[in-house]
């Protein structure tokens, strides 16, 4: 997927230390790239208002036209981190306004641009706060593309918008999975429910394995707990895993679940090594089903990479 690239022309930064990572990166052919380590944008979403755009000013490459607020990302840091970084010095994004959905990442070996698609969580006004942009303003979905946009973000808009109406869901038997790993679980299963749904939030993975297009995403988590481990996230649910109680059987709330969530439009891989579970699910909607230790073995790839 193409996204957008940063201005060729290298933008101008307050007076201050320069950061190592503002510096081109150049090419075999001569071709410029700003940004060291890499570069970074953030498209906020917000329902209601539609995707924040940046009016770039008339000094910068391609300038008068509308893309993404971003740049170079620093030395060792994330694209994720980068990409709200930046937007928070050009656009005065808020702390935990935005929840990031999935990437996209252009790879060009030396040197990658990575779009960072985020859910806006707590809608806010964007403020001007350096001199890279001449207006910031929220434009709805169906009239980005009448804008004259930087030819980068326009050459990957239709694709980007196509994702937007992508909403990927995990339904976890949580069961199935804590009792996979002999670690003392049944001598405090509330307690081993409450670290397995901490251990999944934000919890990431690669769009191969959802089917999706895209790079990473970031998807919403179902916990289906049942019997002594049910109630164990009573006030927890603010972050992107909900719980889900069952009343009777488990097998039954994950199944409900799955139709639930299909019914709303979400894509949903449902995570259970229990095989007639499994024909229940995919019957139910499931696009995708994985078993307890492929969850497991993520989880534990997570940890060790220091999630």
């Amino acid at each position: 997927m193409t996204v957008e690239p940063p201005a060729s022309g290298e933008p101008r930064r307050p007076d201050g230390p320069r950061n190592p990572g503002d510096a081109w990166v150049v090419a075999e052919t001569g071709e410029k790239y700003w940004g060291r380590f890499g570069a970074a944008g953030l498209l906020a979403f917000d329902p209601a208002r539609g995707i924040l755009l940046q009016h770039r000013v008339s000094w910068s490459h391609f300038g008068g036209t509308w893309g993404l607020p971003g740049g170079a990302l620093h030395e060792g840091e994330s694209a994720i981190l980068g990409a709200i970084r930046e937007a928070q010095e050009e656009a005065g994004v808020p702390n935990g306004a935005v929840r990031p959905r999935f990437t996209s990442v252009l790879d060009l070996d030396i040197w990658a641009y990575t779009t960072v698609i985020a859910d806006v969580q707590v809608p806010f006004d964007p403020v001007i706060s350096d001199p890279e942009s001449v207006a910031l303003e929220w434009v709805p979905v169906d009239e980005v593309s009448s804008l004259p946009l930087h030819p980068g973000f326009g050459a990957a808009w239709s694709a980007l918008r196509a994702q937007l109406e992508v909403r990927p869901v995990v339904v976890v038997d949580g069961a199935n999975v804590v009792g996979s790993v002999p670690n003392g679980w049944w001598k405090d299963r509330a307690g081993a429910a409450s670290r397995l749904r901490a251990r999944l939030e934000g919890l990431a993975l690669p769009a191969r394995d959802l089917g999706l297009e895209g790079h990473l995403w970031f998807p919403s988590v179902s916990l289906v707990l049942e019997g002594q481990a049910r109630g164990i996230a009573s006030g927890l649910d603010a972050g992107s895993v909900s719980v889900v109680n069952a009343e009777a059987s488990g097998d039954d709330a994950i199944v409900a679940e799955v139709e639930r969530r299909v019914a709303a439009g979400e894509t949903v891989l449902a995570v259970t090594s229990d095989r007639a579970l499994r024909e229940r699910v995919e019957r139910a909607g499931a696009s995708q089903v994985r078993s307890a230790g492929w969850l497991v073995d993520l989880l534990a790839q997570a940890d060790r990479a220091g999630k």
